[in-house]
Parts: structure tokens; sequence; C-alpha cells
């Protein structure tokens, strides 16, 4: 029997169909058990035939008379029971609707209405309450989704599950639905008081900062004996005010160092004002010649206070490693950084120099084999450098190899003079395929002019080595290589080339170079400053003094560096069709093709933008290999190293670059206009 509605159609099933029929089966037995009473005896076949009328009569009645009542009762028990579950979600709790498949609301319980200020014929669609939430974030499958939402100032989780009709009736034996489709089932939870609780205790975070006077002693020097107390007052002065506003607790550690400790919550007041201190500091001028800078390194996020000055220090390290004059906050696995736009100042000591080069011939004492290698498509500077290295190696008394893979055109004339040079073994240069090769126990890898481990020739030699020593004039990323046993990243440096010539004269007393090795250090420190006219400091100008002394020819370098006139015109190309973006930045593309090294080209095209008038920072991009080269190139007005870290990318404040892939020129093109427009914006450039 079937109970027809207005869409849908109903009948019997599951035990109540059982319970149903099971009497028309023990008729169909005893009609059965009759005939066979008949075959053996007439009169007892009567008798039983008598029976099975009777039993046929009493389930006709049932059939016909009681089972449309029976029917009417358990649909009347049904309806019940639906209405008592309506009722149970109409006073829910929880604001609850149903919606159809395009979003239009079916039905929806009390607080729902409340919430929403609906009444209950409301039967638009649901972005037109909350427009956030559009057909495609609808869930297609069974699996629930979840979004979240804020609403008349509170704030929501809200939960969308797909449920089928057919489903609605899967736990009710008594009928079954042959009509298919489904609803959207919606709930929201009110988030408010959580999120609220959770802001609170993020804001009660404990955070350590550490703030460091980058040039406090060099300051202090020009200043007048009467002046030098009433200046150091005015440095501790606007410390503590700064930091006094978020009720932090400021000390001096050492007449140079502050500790600062405070609340989470000060510190995104300070991260919104872009630690202005670094440029309040600089305002403090009572006759000192040099203006003074700040670094501070924030660490928070550890499980425990002790960690979280750990945090800090690392951060400070990391400030440090970077120029200083500028703020690194490490929150968990999350660093950022702020400030960092003035030329960093030159620190005139070798005092650090001499304890590194002692450091090296301790590390180097039980080795017999060195791995020396830069970055990839090494330019002169690595070259250079790693030539350095290799002087210092051989008056130790140890092998020494060079890994190097794309020999560029500025390379090759240096390299040459290597080459089937019978003073220098035949594996003097390895590829990156034979330096496992070569690796044992005892080996040391040395990388120069590189602080990340993917940019390097060879990164599997970083996990194979044990020892691991890192020279490197950049400034350090976020991403360094990790394990160095000893590692002298020193920004302050105009070059590598600059760095190693300083360690050779004291890694070892006497030590002497060849005039084609001092050639290779001296052209290093040539192309970074490009021609001593970048970053050129007391301590550039006397490594290449030394240098000269051991045979460097200027003449000689110059015409081993000059272009070939193919990579001169393509870089001529370049500079006329380049674009001026926001009247200060140069924009263009290098076409490398015929050209022997595109992307010493690209370099060199953002070296002679610089010579145009009102340019403040140069942008090359030269397409090799499937890969976009950005390089980046400024005086000293902007800091493109911030940019170039915007696209994963490195280097210094006036000397930057970064690879791309997966992108077109066109694309590359758009990105620096992209991230040039934010930085403006935020402030950062």
């Amino acid at each position: 029997m079937k109970s027809k509605g207005r869409n849908q159609i109903y009948k019997l099933s599951g035990k109540l169909k059982s319970y149903i029929m099971w009497p028309l089966y023990v008729g169909i037995i005893l009609l059965i058990v009759t005939v066979v009473m008949y075959v053996k005896d007439t009169s007892c076949g009567n008798i039983m035939l008598g029976f099975v009328m009777l039993y046929a009569v009493v389930y006709g009645i049932m059939i016909f008379y009681f089972r449309p009542g029976i029917m009417h009762e358990m649909i009347e028990f049904s309806s019940n029971y639906s209405q008592v579950q309506h009722q149970l979600l109409y006073e829910l709790s929880v604001p609850y609707c149903l919606l159809d498949n395009n979003g239009r609301v079916l039905w929806m319980n009390r607080i729902m209405m409340e919430k929403t200020d609906k009444k209950k014929d409301f039967r638009k669609n649901i972005q037109s309450i909350f427009p956030q939430i559009k057909p495609e974030v609808f869930p297609t499958g069974e699996d629930a989704k979840e979004m979240r939402l804020a609403y008349n100032g509170r704030d929501y989780l809200v939960e969308m599950k797909r449920i089928a009709v057919d489903a609605l009736t899967q736990q009710v034996d008594i009928i079954e639905t042959e009509q298919n489709n489904s609803f959207i089932a919606m709930y929201m939870f009110d988030e408010t008081d959580i999120n609220m609780y959770i802001q609170k205790i993020k804001d009660e975070r404990f955070v350590v900062g550490l703030i460091y006077i980058d040039n406090y002693e060099e300051a202090l020097e020009s200043i007048d004996d009467v002046r030098r107390s009433l200046f150091i007052g005015l440095i501790d002065k606007r410390v503590n005010k700064y930091f006094a506003c978020g009720s932090a607790i400021v000390r001096k550690m050492e007449k140079d160092k502050y500790l600062a400790i405070f609340r989470y919550k000060y510190l995104e007041k300070l991260m919104s004002d872009r630690f202005s201190l670094l440029e309040d500091i600089k305002s403090v001028k009572i006759g000192n010649e040099m203006t003074l800078t700040l670094s501070i390194g924030v660490g928070t996020g550890a499980s425990d206070y002790a960690k979280n000055y750990d945090v800090a220090k690392s951060a400070m390290d990391l400030a440090l490693g970077r120029g200083g004059d500028q703020a690194v906050v490490k929150d968990g696995e999350k660093t950022l950084y702020y400030g960092g736009k003035s030329q960093q100042m030159e620190k005139n000591t070798r005092v650090k120099v001499r304890v590194k080069a002692h450091a090296l011939r301790q590390i180097l004492e039980p080795t017999q084999t060195v791995l020396i290698m830069g970055h990839k498509l090494a330019d002169i500077d690595a070259f250079g450098s790693a030539i350095g290295i290799y002087v210092i190696c051989r008056r130790l008394g140890k092998k020494a190899h060079i890994v190097i893979n794309d020999v560029t055109s500025s390379v090759k004339p240096f390299m040459d003079r290597f080459l089937n040079n019978d003073d220098y073994p035949r594996d003097m240069f390895l590829l990156k395929e034979e330096a496992p090769e070569y690796v044992d126990s005892q080996t040391a890898v040395i990388v120069v002019d590189v602080n990340k481990a993917k940019m390097t020739e060879c990164p599997a030699l970083l996990d194979i080595c044990k020892t691991i020593i890192v020279f490197d004039h950049h400034r350090q990323s976020s991403e360094p290589i990790t394990g160095a046993v000893l590692s002298y990243v020193d920004p302050y440096a105009s070059s590598a080339a600059e760095m190693i010539t300083e360690m050779i004269q004291y890694v070892e007393d006497g030590v002497k170079i060849k005039a084609f090795e001092a050639d290779a250090l001296y052209a290093g420190i040539n192309i970074d400053t490009n021609g001593f006219n970048n970053k050129s400091g007391p301590r550039t100008f006397e490594a290449a003094a030394f240098l000269r002394r051991h045979g460097a020819d200027v003449t000689r370098v110059r015409k081993m560096l000059r272009t070939d006139m193919a990579e001169y015109r393509a870089v001529a190309q370049a500079v006329s069709k380049a674009t001026v973006y926001r009247d200060a930045f140069a924009i263009t593309v290098f076409d490398g093709e015929g050209v022997e090294s595109p992307t010493i080209g690209g370099a060199k095209a953002a070296n002679q933008l610089l010579d145009i008038s009102g340019i403040k920072a140069s942008f090359v991009i030269t397409a090799y290999n499937n890969i976009i080269y950005i390089s980046a190139r400024s005086i000293d007005e902007v800091n493109v190293q911030l940019v170039m870290e915007k696209l994963g990318g490195g280097g210094h404040m006036t000397i930057a670059g970064a690879q791309l892939t997966d992108c077109t020129v066109d694309q590359a093109v758009q990105t620096i206009k992209v991230t040039l427009d934010s930085m403006i914006q935020e402030g950062e450039i």
C-alpha cells in the first residue's frame, strides 16, 4: 500500500513490511498442509480447510479493515516525532538554517532569526545576509566545509554540510522515498569570546628585545670630553622613553647594549610604528660627526622565557649580519625586517679578521682535502675569493679544489691562466658532479661569496661534509647555511675578495701570492665596488694596496674585464629601451641572445643605468636557461636588497639580485612594479 503526498511517494518498507506480510506466508503454508491432509485423509482435510478459510477471513479483515488505521497511526506518530525534532532544531541555541542548492533560505531556527533580524517567511539568498557566503564555498561532496566571518560585531565559524533527502529516511525503516534531492545545512558557532581570550593570551606573551648601538665608540670619539656624558644621557633617554609607553622593563647591560622586556601587545604597536626609534636615534646631534644607528633584535613565540632570550639573540645576530641600522623580529618560524635603509658604516678594525684567520688555521689542521665553492654562475668576486682560499690552503699544506660549473665571460680570462699551468694540478677545478668523489671523513668545504645553501655551486656537499666554513660579504638572509663550524659574514666589507685578502695577511706570516692570483682578487674587489666607486672604505684600499704590492696589475685586470662587441651592444640596447617607473626606478630587459654570459651583461646594464640623472635604483631582467634573473643596483637612496628579498633573493643595500622560475619576462616586470608600489606604500623604501 502506498501513501502519496505532495512531492514524494511513500510505501511500506523494512521490518514493518515483513511484520504485515508474514501472516500471508503462514496462510500459504497452511494451504499446503491442507492439500497434504486431503491426500492422507479426506475428513481431516475438510476440517483443516475450515480452519484455513477462517484464517483467510481473519487475515482479510486485518488487511482491508485494520491496515488503513495502522498506517494512519504510524504516519501520525511519524509526524508527531518529526514535529518534536523540528521543535528541537527550532529551539537549538546554535543558529541553524537549511538552504537549497542555490543558497536560498528554506528554513531557519529561532536563534538564527534573532541574530539576522529576519522573519520565518524569509526566503531570499543567504548571500543577502552574509556576502562572504558565495555559491563557490558550498560543499560539493559529503565532507563539510568551514569558513569564518564577522557579522554585527561578532565572529562566527560557519559549518556547511550537504544532506541528501533520501538520507533523511535511511534510519527509518517504515517508509522509503523515490525522489533524489539534497539540501545544505548551515550552522553558525559564535567564536567571539574564544577569539577575545586567544587575543588576550597573545597580547600577554613574553617578548625580549635587545638594542645595540652599532657605532657607539666611533660616534663617541668625535665628541668633546665635556659633551660625552650628555651624549650618553640623551641616548639612554631616547631608548627608555621609546619603550616606556609599553610598560617595558629596560635595563642597560653594557655601555652600548640594552635589554627590554615587554608584552606582545606593545610589540604590535612597535611593528605598526616600524620601529621609529631607528630613525629617532639618528637625530641625536651634540657635536658628533658620525650619525648614530641602532640594531634591534626581538624574540618571542618560544615555549619559555629563556628560549625567547635565545631567539632575541638570534634575531640580533641576523640584524648585525645584515649591516645593522634595522630591527629584526623573530616570532616562531616567522622573521620580519624593519629599517635597514641607510648605508652601513664600515668598521675599520682588523681584530675580527685576525681572530677568524686564527680559527681557520685551527679548523684546517686535521684536514687533508678542502673543497672551495662560490655561488652558481660565479662572478669574478666569487672566483677571486676562491683563488684566495686556494692560496691559504696551499700555504697550510692542504690539497684544495675549486668547484665551478658554468664559467662566465668575466671569469674565463682569469681561469685560463690557471688551466694547463704546470704550477697547478689538473684537478684544481672540479665540476659539481666530480666534487663528491673527493669527499672523505676529513674533507672541509669552504663557501665564499654566498650564504644561501641553495645558491651554492654544489649544495649536496653541504649535506655530506661535516666541516663547513662560510666567508661572505652579503647581508645575511633568513635562510643561512646551517651547521657551519666557522661563519664569517661581514656586510661591511665591499667584497668577498677584500675579506679573503685580509685573511691571507693574518693566516700566516710571510704569505706570498703570485701576480695572476693577485689579479683575480683585485678584479673581484674592482667589480663589486664598481671601480672603487661603491662601498670603498679604508679596508678596501688597504686590501687593494696589498695586492698591488704582490703584482696585481691595474691595466692587465682592466683588459681582461673588457666586454666583447656583442655584449656591449646588448648592454647599450638594454639601457636605451629602459623605462623609468615612478620617476625614480629604471626597469629594462636584457636580451642575452648571442651573448656568452647574459647574466653578466644584465649586471653591467644595471650599473650603467645608475649614471642617468634622477635614477635611484635600476632593475634589469634577463631570461637565461628557463630562469628569470633580476639584477638590482642603487647608489645610496634605495635599499635594493629589501626589494630583492621580497622576490626571494638578496644581496647588499646597493647590489642585489633574485631568480624567478615559472615566470615570463613581462610577468617579472609587473612583479617588480607591484613590489615597489607595495614597499613605497608601506614606507619600506
